[in-house]
């Protein structure tokens, strides 16, 4: 395998959830902007936008929809915005109308566009040094996120990132191996549960040795357990909160 410092870094990954006394410098923080703004787009379109929440009470706000306390706590609060509503300002202030804007085809172009902005972020973000945990928890509550960050139409907060200085050094979780993950030009459908009872046994360990939060689990235990049983949460309202917004209006 290739290494080199930006591999290592990636190999490297791991959730940082509790960050030192101190926020990003402006030099940090036009980097990160920086290498975001000079992410992949689909059709040079330019889709997202990037909100630092510095203000205390929106970050207590947010801290309570995602029920995570270490959000909008220590360090750098930043919410990834799927982003129509400037594109659709240019076409309406050149007299045209909204064309294809509210169709789901724009709509997972843009949310694509902003998930590569994320991980480009936190890439550049590990290599100086920073620590990061991003926060799809920004969806528990759909709609109160969208009150919270007063959004217009045609705008969406994607997932959240937190960044800052590390304030601890978990382990390295181990990741499902490459023979289930990649595959050459066919998809396998021959998959036994079976197959990945060493796996489980790595990650049983993992769990029962790390620091924090020690328990007896497995990762085949997690899948059919209550993470993906059938109940209601807010997060069904996901759907409803992207149409309000007049967002993939053709997708029922």
């Amino acid at each position: 395998m290739i290494e080199n410092e930006t591999i290592k870094h990636q190999l490297n990954h791991r959730a940082i959830r509790a960050f030192k006394d101190q926020t990003l410098s402006e030099e940090q923080l036009t980097t990160l902007y920086e290498v975001a703004r000079h992410t992949a787009t689909s059709m040079f379109m330019q889709q997202f936008s990037i909100l630092h929440i510095t203000n205390e009470e929106k970050r207590k706000q947010i801290r309570e929809i995602t029920g995570q306390k270490y959000v909008g706590a220590n360090g750098d609060l930043f919410i990834f915005v799927i982003d129509l509503y400037r594109n659709k300002q240019i076409r309406k202030q050149m007299g045209n109308d909204d064309g294809r804007l509210h169709t789901m085809d724009i709509f997972f172009q843009a949310f694509q566009d902003t998930m590569l902005a994320v991980q480009n972020v936190i890439n550049a973000a590990e290599s100086m040094g920073l620590g990061i945990v991003p926060l799809g928890t920004v969806n528990d509550d759909p709609k109160a996120m969208l009150k919270v960050l007063d959004l217009p139409e045609l705008t969406y907060p994607a997932l959240g990132l937190q960044v800052g200085v590390p304030d601890q050094e978990p382990q390295l979780k181990p990741r499902l191996p490459l023979e289930f993950t990649t595959f050459e030009n066919e998809y396998p459908r021959d998959f036994e549960v079976s197959e990945l009872k060493d796996y489980d046994e790595i990650v049983q360990t993992y769990y029962d040795l790390r620091d924090a939060n020690r328990r007896i689990d497995s990762f085949t235990n997690q899948i059919n357990g209550k993470k993906l049983n059938t109940h209601q949460n807010k997060r069904d309202d996901i759907v409803e909160a992207i149409h309000s917004q007049g967002l993939a209006l053709d997708f029922n």
